[in-house]
């Protein structure tokens, strides 16, 4: 079972706003809207990216990484090391 299972409904509700924020950003594109207010909307749609991954590491730290803490030292460094290169990417984005 995923980390996220018991938020699985939250996510897919904010994921399914975000889309639709991201549908309204190419309507705005072929309406040719000032491009300052395209960035200010494709800005608020990487901030609740952003909250949906922070949302998700949390949950994966809080589950996974718990989880495979009470199997193993080895399992749960693995887990670690998988969270620590997910932040990584997080981080260069």
């Amino acid at each position: 079972m995923a980390g996220y299972t018991g938020s699985k409904d939250a996510y897919l509700k904010r994921l399914r706003r975000i889309e639709g924020q991201v549908r309204g950003i190419e309507r705005m594109v072929e309406e040719d809207k000032y491009c300052i207010d395209i960035l200010t909307q494709v800005s608020a749609v990487t901030k609740a990216l952003q909250a949906v991954s922070l949302g998700l590491l949390e949950d994966h730290v809080g589950h996974c990484v718990v989880d495979a803490a009470r199997e193993s030292d080895e399992a749960a460094q693995a887990k670690v090391r998988e969270a620590a290169d997910a932040i990584a990417r997080l981080v260069r984005t």
